[in-house]
Formats: structure tokens, C-alpha cells, sequence
């Protein structure tokens, strides 16, 4: 059971469990706004994680990584400007 605990995966998946309790925690901010782009930012940085553990893109190729990481910034940041326009 402690080999268990101490594994990656699991700390990868005890950070997911808590950026999505931050995010229920969002809607105490004072502006909409701001709420919306902490909750875009979590999502995306959870998407990230998940790509890189759980679909193993960490040992893939360095350019399908790269491609990966940018996609995921380039969308989060076209999601930010549209939705906080």
C-alpha cells in the first residue's frame, strides 16, 4: 500500500483531484472575470498533466511533446482572449 502512495501517478493524480477542488473555490473571487480566467488556466494545467502522464506523452518525441504543450497554451490563451473580450 505505501508503494502505492509514492508512485507518480498517484502524486499526478492527487493534484488533479486538487486543482479541481481549487477551481469549485474560484466562484469566491470577486470578478467574473478573474474567475473565469483561473478556472481556464486550472482546466489547461490539468489537461497538461493528464497529457503528459496518463497518455505517456513525457516519453514521446520531443517535437509531439512540444506540439502538445503549445497546442494546449495557444488554445487556453485564444479561450482567454475570447471569453474575457
Amino acid at each position: 500500500m505505501s508503494v502505492i502512495l509514492r508512485t507518480r501517478i498517484t502524486l499526478v493524480w492527487a493534484l488533479l483531484v486538487g486543482a479541481t477542488l481549487f477551481s469549485f473555490e474560484t466562484q469566491t473571487l470577486g470578478g467574473a472575470a478573474l474567475a473565469r480566467t483561473v478556472i481556464l488556466v486550472i482546466a489547461f494545467a490539468k489537461v497538461l498533466m493528464v497529457g503528459r502522464e496518463f497518455m505517456e506523452l513525457r516519453h514521446a518525441p520531443p517535437l509531439l511533446l512540444w506540439l502538445f504543450q503549445g497546442w494546449a497554451a495557444l488554445t487556453c490563451l485564444a479561450l482567454l482572449i475570447l471569453f474575457n473580450l
